[in-house]
């Protein structure tokens, strides 16, 4: 089952894989998916992680297989046949995911998405992005980034890449940056006080965002000041609950204020498909995670 589905730049929607693990149901966005394949042998890999069940090679590229089920937890069980590889392109990586039934595609829009409670996704081990209700059941994202840098921490952001970068002046210009991961969230403000930038504001997804850019737009136009003393950049994620950053960069640009913000998008999911529309919306530069080297020069390049 290939799956090639593209939706309208900026209206934040987006296309659920909904898939389940005895019988639990959870989601992937289909933009990470390149394809479903039935279950099928595969070679194990000595002393490798517990969650890695193996590699096999489809066609022409070796891929390694995670076990979900066994990384999330779940007991396990003798009959393999009838589960499923969901095999993901992300980060650069190609990857197949273990699961035990794919059952479809649903189109929702990404404020159909909630944020799971403080008390699971405070904490840097959640798992889970966001929770929706679909045809009655409620789907828990994963967040498969996660997943792949605990179990392969060299694929993650790397904080030697700023230290590669030599010294580096203090920079208080204020930048703004919004992804939805506990985890991503804190290591990119940790890289970009490292490369000297210390007056960061982060936030969990668009919505919040947006709505401290519009106060900011209030301010900027009640007191006649320079847009650049309140923001000079703001770093995106694309994947995020309640609005994702394709749809908060549309909004950025199409305000005769707010567009003079240089907008980096910063997500897992880029590729030649998503550098097409991030460029339709406007995007100032687009970078795939971990590269969080050439975040910090793509950064320098536009404030500095």
């Amino acid at each position: 089952m290939q799956t090639d589905i593209l939706l309208e730049s900026g209206t934040n929607e987006l296309e659920i894989m909904v898939f389940t693990i005895a019988d639990v149901p959870f989601g992937i966005n289909v933009a990470k998916i390149t394809e479903i394949m039935q279950y099928q042998p595969i070679r194990k890999i000595p002393k490798s992680h517990p969650s890695i069940e193996g590699v096999f090679k489809p066609r022409d590229i070796i891929i390694t297989v995670f076990n979900l089920p066994r990384y999330l937890g779940f007991p396990e069980r003798e009959e393999t046949y009838r589960d499923m590889f969901m095999i993901t392109g992300f980060n650069n990586l190609h990857v197949a995911f273990h699961v035990h039934a794919v059952e479809g595609i649903h189109r929702i829009k990404w404020s159909d998405i909630e944020k799971p409670s403080s008390v699971t996704h405070s904490s840097e081990n959640s798992v889970s992005t966001g929770i929706a209700k679909i045809n009655g059941k409620l789907i828990t994202i994963i967040d498969f980034e996660k997943i792949v840098s605990d179990v392969c921490p060299e694929t993650g952001i790397q904080l030697s890449e700023i230290d590669a970068l030599g010294p580096r002046e203090r920079s208080i210009k204020p930048i703004i940056t919004a992804d939805d991961s506990v985890l991503l969230r804190k290591m990119i403000y940790q890289a970009l006080n490292s490369a000297g930038y210390v007056n960061i504001k982060s936030f969990t997804d668009g919505q919040e965002t947006w709505d401290y850019l519009a106060n900011v737009r209030k301010k900027v136009v009640e007191q006649n000041i320079p847009i650049e003393s309140e923001v000079t950049a703001v770093i995106s994620d694309i994947e995020m609950p309640v609005m994702d950053g394709h749809h908060l960069l549309k909004l950025i640009k199409e305000d005769r204020i707010l567009k003079k913000i240089p907008v980096i998008l910063f997500s897992s999911l880029i590729d030649e498909a998503m550098q097409i529309k991030g460029e339709s919306l406007g995007a100032d530069a687009q970078l795939s995670k971990p590269e969080i080297g050439s975040l910090v020069t793509t950064l320098d390049e536009h404030i500095l």
